[in-house]
């Protein structure tokens, strides 16, 4: 059976707390052998679910987001999953953005959800116990 690592990190629903969500997410990481651009790719999904948490979850007033990180080694993968107790809303059911329009012609909105989903091999939401939940997964292959 392989052996997982899970970490665990709690911090306010603030975009000011986006930089210690990274360095969390880089020092789970660390003693990986992923490959730098695909921890490029997870940083770009893991900023994108975070500072939409951080602007829209809890309107006005203060919440807080519970991020657990999976490591499995041996499997090469990582699991990272978003949990607040804000406005429920799934980011999955927004219809994709024409990404063949020009940005002129696009509605704002949506291309961030986008790129998560073209970043990670799987995403998921689902709203569980008064919390939004939304879990991606990647598999990446060693850089050597």
């Amino acid at each position: 059976m392989e052996e997982k690592k899970v970490f665990r990190f709690r911090t306010n629903a603030d975009v000011n707390e986006l930089q210690g969500v990274l360095d969390f997410v880089n020092e789970c990481m660390q003693n990986t052998d992923c490959p730098p651009k695909t921890m490029m790719h997870i940083n770009v999904a893991v900023e994108e679910i975070f500072i939409n948490i951080a602007n829209y979850a809890y309107s006005d007033k203060m919440g807080e987001v519970f991020i657990e990180v999976e490591i499995a080694n041996e499997t090469k993968t990582i699991i990272i999953t978003f949990i607040d107790s804000g406005i429920k809303f799934n980011p999955l059911a927004k219809p994709e953005p024409d990404v063949t329009l020009s940005a002129k012609e696009r509605q704002i909105g949506g291309l961030g959800i986008f790129m998560t989903k073209k970043f990670m091999d799987e995403v998921s939401y689902e709203y569980r116990d008064n919390q939004n939940v939304f879990t991606m997964k990647k598999i990446y292959k060693t850089a050597f």
